[in-house]
């Protein structure tokens, strides 16, 4: 067992943390804060950055998913507000300093699937959408109602949300605070798919899998290439995508991947 492991597994107070258990080299870190229906307080901010990195080296881990503890009917139901109460300017900037969870996420060298399992709400809608993929169960709410409290989203909504929604339709959940249910959330590409309760983890597990058996260079590599569409121009990105697809040639994997190809079998990607 790697020390990388023994930090994954370490008991932490509000998340608990699977790896392998529900599919090879696929590791699930839940929240789990029921009676506040897993709002992200500064605690499991912590204790999730610290498990995303934890899962980040450790070779054992090829794809993360997230979710929420099943006791609480929720994803994340958002920030925990009670933290704002008494809170200015100066300690909401200094609490605000990146990397917070969402860029610790969004940056994360693995793939991260949101397995929303319930609402995901105003920071916990940010959560998910920080990760690569978001598959919700059936009758999950999502949206930013900071607004109703004479705030706007601050972890990162007005930008991620814009960029997998379109200018118009951020604008609508962010100004109006509305919650709309999955499938709405589906039909505008905030999620990618959505599952009945019962087909939920088939829906996860199989995709996260099917991530999982590849070659985590080219994963990390292709997570990049596909982020970069939306933060470079087309002329950056393609110079981009070609750099990463040239490197990859360097790789063992490559190497083990075009000779299973031609040899009819399938590969066994070690990293390398």
């Amino acid at each position: 067992m790697s020390d990388a492991r023994d930090v994954l597994a370490d008991e932490y107070n509000l998340l608990s943390v699977e790896v392998g258990e529900r599919a090879d080299r696929v590791a699930t870190v839940a929240i789990e804060r029921p009676d506040a229906r897993n709002a992200l307080n500064g605690q499991v901010r912590t204790e999730l950055k610290d498990a995303v990195a934890a899962a980040e080296v450790d070779d054992d881990v090829r794809v993360l998913v997230l979710t929420g503890g099943e006791g609480s009917g929720a994803f994340v139901a958002g920030a925990d507000v009670t933290e704002f109460q008494d809170r200015g300017l100066v300690e909401q900037r200094e609490a605000s300093s990146r990397p917070r969870v969402y860029e610790t996420v969004d940056d994360a060298s693995i793939p991260v699937i949101a397995r929303i399992n319930g609402h995901a709400l105003g920071g916990g809608c940010e959560l998910a959408q920080a990760c690569d993929v978001r598959i919700a169960r059936a009758g999950a709410k999502l949206g930013q109602p900071e607004i109703n409290l004479g705030l706007i989203p601050g972890g990162g909504g007005t930008q991620r949300l814009a960029r997998l929604v379109g200018e118009g339709q951020a604008m609508r959940l962010v100004l109006s605070g509305e919650l709309i249910d999955a499938e709405e959330a589906r039909e505008i590409g905030l999620v990618d798919d959505v599952a009945a309760e019962d087909d939920l983890d088939d829906a996860v597990y199989d995709l996260a899998e099917s991530m999982a058996e590849k070659s985590p260079i080219a994963l990390e590599f292709g997570k990049k290439a596909v982020k970069a569409g939306s933060r470079m121009s087309l002329e950056e990105g393609l110079e981009y995508e070609s750099e990463l697809f040239v490197q990859l040639f360097a790789t063992e994997d490559k190497d083990e991947g075009i000779e299973a190809f031609l040899e009819g079998r399938e590969p066994e990607f070690e990293g390398k």
